[in-house]
């Protein structure tokens, strides 16, 4: 469900009942240029991408910069 020009009542109702039936919910609303975006996407799975640094030994400056691999991809249950 995606709300958006609602009063915030009306959003935290309509959010409960989601909740409760496990819907996804997204809101949000523009004032100018300030807004705001809620998301209440309840227990979920999603790919999240972690960088790996590797620790060299050779000698020289660029040697001490920490070395970053490929990012390792895993599955996030939340």
């Amino acid at each position: 469900v995606c709300l958006t020009c609602c009063s915030r009542e009306s959003m935290v109702r309509i959010n409960q009942i989601c909740h409760k039936n496990g819907i996804k919910f997204f809101t949000g609303d523009v004032f100018g240029y300030h807004g705001f975006m809620f998301a209440d996407l309840g227990d979920h799975e999603f790919v999240e991408e972690k960088p790996k640094v590797a620790k060299g030994v050779e000698d020289g400056p660029e040697a001490k910069r920490a070395k970053l691999e490929p990012p390792e991809t895993t599955m996030v249950k939340k």
